[in-house]
C-alpha cells in the first residue's frame, strides 16, 4: 500500500477523499460469480402475427461485466488495484468478459476459463426505457470438479498480501466445495474480509468483518418479511442479534434500496444512511457499487461510518443511470462537490421547508459549531434524523464560533463546515446563523422538533421557551463525551506541538537550520 497520511480519523466526506483513496490505491481481491450483462436496445412498431408480442428491431447491443465482475469494475474505477478470482467458459461471452476486465486494468490471472463451463449471461431486451424481457443463460448442472479446484488454487495466490478480500456469492454453485474451503481455511487472512452473498449464513464460518445483505436476504436470514409499507429499519434493528448469530460477522450493513442502509455492531452501535431520491432508471448493480466503495474506503483506512457514507454516495450515482454502470473517482468528486456551497439562505430555507411541511413531512432542527466533524457528531445527527422526516442543521457563523469558543476557532470556515455537513446523507438542509443562539431562526422556521446533544438540559436552554411557545417539542439526544470537538482540537494541536519540538531537537542535533 502506498504511503499516505492515515485516514482513520476522517469523519468528513469531502470531494478530496475519493482522490486520496485513488492515490492510496489498496490492493483488493474480488472472489465471486462472474457474469456478462447484456443490454439490447431496440424499437417496435408492430406486433408479431404468431403471438401477442412486439416485434423488436434491435439497434444497439451493449455488453458489460455483471455480478462479481461488476463489483471488480467498480473497485478498479475507484482507484484500487484489483485481483479477480472467478470462473467462466471459453465461449464468446467468457472471452468477452475476460477482455473487458483486462482492459480495465484488473489482474485476471485468477480468472479460470474452462471449456466445459457455460458463462453466465443476463441479457435485457429494452424498448424505449423499459425492460421488455430478460434472457438468462447459466451452467447446466454442476461445475466440473477440476474447474473448481483451479479456482480454489487461484484464491490462495490472489489473496496473498492484499489489503482486503471481497466475496461475492450469487449462489451459482461456483463458490461451493473446494472454493469455499480455500477461502475459509486461509492461513494468512487479509486484514479486511467483506461478504456480499445471497445467503450470508453460508459464510458464517469465515467470521467476516462485514456482511452486506439486502432487504430480501435479510428477511430470509431472520425468517420474516421486510415490506416497504412497514418501518424496515426498526424491524432490522430489532432482529440484530439473530443477524449476528446467523452471519458470524462483526458488522452487519443491511441495504434497503430507497431507504438507504442501516449498520449494526454487537456492542449496540448503529448508523444510518439515507438514499437520495431518484427516478426509476432501470439501474442494475447498485448493490455491487455500494459494496465496492465500502471495501475501498475501509481498505484505505477510512472509518466504517465514513466508508458507509462513501458507499451510499456511490450507489446514489449509479441508480440515476440506466443499466449496469460503475462509479468512478471523478463521479464521486462531482457528486460531493455539489454540496460545497451547502448552506441555504434563510428565505430559501423557509420556502423549501414550507413545501416539505405541506407534503406532510415532520421537520427536525439542530444546531452547533461542527468545527471538526467527528464520530460524536455523526452519531448524534443520525439520531436527530430518525426523529422526523427532514433534518435541518443550523451552523454557527465564524464570528459566532469565535465569540463562543475564543480566538483560534473556528478551525474551518462556515462554508467548509456547511459543505461537509450537507454531504452527509442524514442531513437535508444546512443554514448558517450569526447569533449566539438559534432562537430567532427557530421562531422563523418553527421546526416540529428541536434536538440538542445530551450535554444540555432542556430547562437550561433559551431555545426551549421559543419551541414550546408554538407547540413544538424539545429532545435531548445521547452525547458521546469522549468525542468532543474541543478534545479533538487539543489532540491535533498537541500532536503538532510534539512534532515541532521533535523537529527542533533533531535540527539542533544535526546542526541543520
Amino acid at each position: 500500500m502506498r504511503s499516505e497520511p492515515i485516514l482513520s480519523t476522517c469523519s468528513a466526506l469531502t470531494p478530496e477523499i475519493p482522490v486520496r483513496l485513488r492515490y492510496i490505491s489498496p490492493v483488493i481481491t474480488v472472489i465471486g460469480d462472474a457474469m456478462l450483462d447484456g443490454w439490447w436496445h431496440g424499437h417496435s412498431e408492430r406486433m408479431a402475427r404468431e403471438a401477442p408480442a412486439p416485434v423488436v428491431a434491435l439497434r444497439k447491443k451493449l455488453f458489460v461485466p455483471g455480478g462479481a465482475a461488476n463489483t471488480a469494475m467498480n473497485v478498479a474505477s475507484l482507484g484500487a488495484r484489483v485481483r479477480f478470482v472467478g470462473l467462466v467458459g471459453t465461449d464468446e461471452s467468457g472471452l468477452r468478459l475476460r477482455d473487458q476486465l483486462d482492459e480495465a486494468g484488473i489482474d485476471i490471472s485468477g480468472l479460470i476459463l474452462h471449456p466445459a463451463v457455460k458463462t453466465i449471461t443476463k441479457t435485457r431486451i429494452i424498448l424505449g426505457d423499459q425492460v421488455l424481457a430478460r434472457l438468462d443463460e447459466a451452467q447446466p448442472g454442476e461445475y466440473p470438479q477440476d474447474a473448481l479446484e483451479q479456482v480454489a488454487e487461484a484464491v490462495a495466490r490472489a489473496t496473498s498480501g492484499v489489503a482486503a478480500q471481497l466475496v461475492c456469492d450469487y449462489r451459482t454453485g461456483m463458490l461451493r466445495g473446494p472454493v469455499a474451503s480455500a477461502v475459509i481455511a486461509q492461513p494468512h487472512r487479509p486484514p479486511l474480509t467483506v461478504v456480499d452473498a445471497h445467503d450470508p449464513a453460508e459464510w458464517a464460518a469465515l467470521r467476516p468483518d462485514i456482511v452486506t445483505p439486502n432487504a430480501e436476504e435479510t428477511a430470509q436470514l431472520v425468517g420474516g418479511t421486510l415490506n416497504r409499507s412497514t418501518d424496515r429499519v426498526q424491524t432490522v434493528l430489532e432482529r440484530a442479534p439473530e443477524l449476528f448469530e446467523r452471519t458470524g460477522a462483526h458488522s452487519v450493513i443491511v441495504t434497503l434500496d430507497r431507504d438507504g442502509t442501516v449498520m449494526m455492531e454487537p456492542d449496540g452501535r448503529q448508523y444510518r444512511t439515507w438514499a437520495q431520491p431518484a427516478a426509476d432508471k432501470q439501474a442494475s448493480g447498485a448493490g455491487d457499487t455500494f459494496v465496492a466503495a465500502l471495501a475501498v474506503g475501509r481498505a484505505s483506512g477510512l472509518p466504517l461510518t465514513t466508508s458507509i457514507d462513501l458507499a451510499q454516495c456511490a450507489a446514489d450515482v449509479v441508480v440515476s443511470r440506466f443499466g449496469t454502470s460503475v462509479c468512478s473517482t471523478t463521479d464521486l468528486v462531482t457528486h460531493l462537490s455539489q454540496f460545497a456551497d451547502g448552506a441555504l439562505e434563510n428565505d430559501e430555507l423557509v420556502r423549501q421547508l414550507d413545501e416539505q411541511r405541506n407534503a406532510g413531512k415532520r421537520i427536525v432542527l439542530t444546531n452547533g459549531c461542527f468545527d471538526v466533524l467527528h464520530r460524536g457528531h455523526t452519531a448524534y445527527l443520525n439520531q436527530a434524523k430518525r426523529l422526523g422526516d427532514v433534518l435541518v442543521v443550523a451552523v454557527n457563523s465564524d464570528d459566532s464560533v469565535r465569540r463562543l469558543k475564543g480566538d483560534g476557532r473556528p478551525i474551518n470556515t462556515a462554508a467548509d463546515r456547511a459543505g461537509v455537513l450537507a454531504a452527509l446523507s442524514c442531513v437535508d438542509y444546512v443554514t448558517v446563523f450569526d447569533a449566539d443562539t438559534p432562537s430567532a431562526l427557530i421562531e422563523r422556521i418553527r421546526p416540529d422538533i428541536y434536538a440538542k446533544g445530551g450535554d444540555y438540559r432542556a430547562e437550561d436552554m433559551a431555545e426551549t421557551a421559543v419551541v414550546r411557545g408554538y407547540g413544538g417539542d424539545v429532545r435531548i439526544l445521547d452525547y458521546l463525551p469522549a468525542h468532543s470537538t474541543t478534545a479533538v482540537v487539543k489532540r491535533i494541536r498537541s500532536h503538532d506541538a510534539t512534532r515541532h519540538e521533535s523537529g527542533r531537537h533533531e535540527s539542533e542535533r544535526t546542526g541543520s537550520a
